[in-house]
């Protein structure tokens, strides 16, 4: 189910909640019609939501390795401010429903959202380009890449993003935002302009409590993008660009 995007006011912004038609798997059990009584008639189960929290079932070896290798990531070397399953399945299923050739990541931490998103890329035939801050995090992030056998799709550009994103060239199919929050508006700004029409710019952690006003404005109110909020995960905003 998708409904219009909807206002809400904030403190100090404006903030909105979304009901996504985004992967049904994701979605939590839903309340029972009539004011929370189960409709009688119909077979078993009727007017219960099916249980759709199953991890994500491998279809080939090359995608069971990927998956096993998330999941010694997560269980050795914590989440490190990583996305969530959720998101990361968002990820994947957005870069290869759209065909991305190529991605462009802002903050990559040790790599996991990166390895999600590299899943789609395998099928695509796309490239990520993921822009790291902190010299460690880059280094382990390649480590992780190399497990799981997406290396060869993913380049890591050490540095500030804010400095490092002018050397990027478009078009640009899809961006992932994920770094420090009051740094979203000028990455947008930077990197619209390479997005094709068609295009998708995602930004993560935007819940009331951590996004910021000037991101959340920009992206609701540009005449040029649709953007609406996946709340699973850590929260998502997916901003089309209008062709």
């Amino acid at each position: 189910m998708r409904q219009r995007f909807v206002c809400l006011a904030g403190c100090a912004a404006v903030f909105w909640a979304i009901v996504s038609s985004l992967p049904a798997q994701e979605r939590g059990p839903q309340p029972p019609p009539e004011g929370g009584r189960r409709m009688r008639g119909g077979p078993p189960g009727a007017g219960q939501a099916a249980p759709f929290q199953a991890a994500t079932v491998p279809k080939d070896d090359a995608e069971k390795k990927i998956l096993d290798c998330l999941e010694e990531i997560n269980r050795t070397q914590g989440r490190m401010m990583n996305v969530p399953a959720a998101d990361g399945r968002l990820l994947r299923l957005l870069a290869e429903t759209t065909g991305a050739k190529t991605v462009v990541e802002i903050g990559t931490s040790n790599g996991i959202s990166a390895i999600w998103i590299s899943m789609g890329l395998r099928k695509t035939g796309g490239k990520l380009i993921t822009h790291e801050l902190d010299q460690g995090r880059a280094a382990l992030a390649r480590e992780n890449f190399v497990k799981a056998g997406v290396a060869d799709i993913v380049t890591v550009v050490e540095g500030n993003a804010h400095e490092t994103l002018s050397r990027l060239k478009g078009p640009v199919d899809m961006v992932f935002i994920d770094a420090e929050k009051e740094g979203y508006l000028d990455y947008l700004e930077q990197v619209l302009p390479l997005v094709r029409p068609g295009g998708l710019v995602l930004a993560h952690n935007m819940t009331a409590r951590m996004a910021r006003a000037d991101f959340a404005e920009a992206i609701r109110t540009d005449p040029n993008l649709e953007t609406i909020l996946y709340m699973q995960g850590g929260g998502m905003s997916v901003s089309l660009k209008k062709m």
